[in-house]
């Protein structure tokens, strides 16, 4: 699926694509065989109520040119109102997916992020276990100064890698994406990611399928990560859902018949 056909839908000023998984998956391949870039972004709850008021991690943002809907909230919200995006493309699992056609097509790989070196040492050795060393372009913790920045992404640019994933906390990420947009312009897919590689290399606290199936991703990680709950999924999740019944209320009056 060409860059310039993705069907979109706006949610609170954003475009966000409207694509499944395989979808999603077959975009990056095209974009990788036809030499194209996608810059990818996750777009959930907590980002959206984010950009409210943080004008640098809005234009980051808006410089993505494929956005995936994450998590139950921000697909709910876009059924309320009006403007569907068919699922979740949850991070863990796009991922996933995208370093298995690594595999089976001969794509490299590069990934950025984690405190420590050995974070994301993990994730490297779990991929060159599970597939092999052929699919790794190269890889660069998260600790490094802001006057590296710039070293960071040449390095990542003259690796060869296919796909990036970054997986460093918001705005910082979409930050270094947007800024350095034009080095990593030989990378077809730049993705940021939430969570740290040790999580998604070792399934870390990954949320059983059937609480999945059922939207309890927020239950078990309250479970697992009480402290992480009160901002994600309180009140970034209250915050949220009152900009979705006040956007829901203007989309309604803006429609409402003209009467004289």
């Amino acid at each position: 699926m060409r860059i310039d056909y993705m069907p979109r839908v706006e949610l609170f000023g954003i475009p966000v694509a409207r694509l499944t998984m395989i979808e999603t998956l077959l975009a990056v391949e095209d974009a990788i065989e036809n030499g194209q870039q996608l810059r990818h972004i996750f777009l959930d709850a907590l980002k959206i109520v984010r950009l409210q008021t943080d004008e640098k991690l809005r234009e980051s943002v808006l410089s993505a040119n494929l956005i995936s809907a994450d998590g139950l909230a921000v697909l709910w919200a876009s059924r309320i109102l009006g403007r569907a995006v068919p699922e979740c493309v949850a991070g863990i699992d796009l991922m996933e997916n995208l370093i298995e056609m690594a595999h089976e097509n001969s794509y490299k790989v590069f990934f950025l992020g984690g405190n420590e070196n050995q974070e994301v040492l993990k994730c490297v050795r779990h991929y060159t276990d599970k597939y092999s060393s052929s699919i790794i372009a190269g890889y660069h913790s998260g600790d490094y100064a802001d006057t590296e920045e710039r070293g960071v992404a040449e390095m990542i640019a003259d690796s060869g890698a296919n796909l990036l994933f970054m997986a460093i906390a918001s705005p910082k990420k979409e930050i270094f994406l947007n800024k350095h947009k034009d080095i990593l312009s030989r990378v077809n897919m730049v993705m940021g990611l939430g969570g740290s590689f040790e999580d998604f290399a070792a399934k870390v606290k990954y949320t059983p399928l059937w609480m999945q199936d059922f939207g309890l991703e927020w239950f078990y990680r309250f479970i697992s990560e009480p402290q992480f709950i009160w901002e994600r999924y309180v009140v970034a999740n209250a915050k949220f859902m009152s900009l979705t019944l006040k956007e829901r209320l203007t989309s309604v009056r803006s429609s409402d018949p003209v009467t004289v």
